[in-house]
């Protein structure tokens, strides 16, 4: 599985710790930032959302302070749907329901053992389909207007 992952400063420690957990399994980009000096969180996350948005890769993992930052960034671009998960149950919903394609993660009130627990929940659960592609179909309408 080929996977973006960026942050900005606030992420990088638990990005870093991440990444190297998740290479063992899958093919991972790192789009930055590459250290803890302050940057804005868009410049990384939109170049990572759209790399997964253009099909380069199959899911996106972002990570800032509170992961909020980081989720309006990756929704501005077209295709992209990111869901900030706390926990493996918004984790697994967020595939089974909304097929979500990146992943957020709050990297200041997160532990790297709780992060890698809810990335693997994410990356292993299929999307369900059915009544859910309708929904999902409603928003691609409404982002081809």
């Amino acid at each position: 599985m080929k996977i973006a992952i960026a942050s900005d400063h606030a992420g990088f420690d638990l990005k870093e710790k991440l990444r190297e957990r998740l290479q063992n399994k899958h093919e991972i980009f790192d789009f930055g930032t590459y250290n803890t000096t302050s940057v804005d969180y868009p410049d990384f996350g939109f170049k990572a959302a759209e790399a997964v948005a253009n099909g380069d890769f199959e899911y996106g993992i972002l990570i800032c302070g509170a992961g909020v930052g980081m989720s309006i960034t990756a929704n501005k671009v077209k295709g992209i749907r990111a869901a900030l998960c706390t926990n493996k149950d918004f984790a697994l919903l967020s595939r089974r329901h909304n097929n979500a394609n990146v992943l957020v993660l709050p990297g200041r009130f997160m532990s790297e053992h709780f992060a890698f627990d809810i990335a693997e929940t994410w990356l292993n659960e299929p999307f369900e389909g059915g009544r859910h592609q309708n929904r999902l179909n409603i928003i691609k309408q409404y982002e081809e207007r």
